[in-house]
């Protein structure tokens, strides 16, 4: 049986030993608001009343999220200077 985003979702809160406040913040890192009653949705199991589906969108926003909170934040880029032609 193939995995779904909330099957993935829970492999990798298990796996990084986070709790609803960690996710809550590693979501705000990307500007993504979400609440612990919604998060608790998610990793319900399938057949209880209130289960819901985790789409493509939080799952894709909590794993750039995750990536800023482990690694940080990009650095900016700098703008390249124009290669100057060679002169012979």
């Amino acid at each position: 049986m193939p995995l779904n985003n909330n099957d993935i979702f829970k492999k990798l809160r298990v796996a990084h030993k986070l709790r609803d406040d960690d996710i809550v913040k590693i979501l705000e890192l990307v500007d993504f608001k979400v609440s612990k009653s919604e998060l608790g949705a998610f990793f319900r199991n399938e057949e209880h009343p209130k289960y819901m589906e985790c789409g493509d969108q939080i799952l894709r926003n909590f794993l750039n999220g995750l990536i800023v909170h482990l690694r940080g934040p990009m650095p900016k880029k700098e703008p390249q200077k124009p290669k100057s032609p060679v002169k012979k």
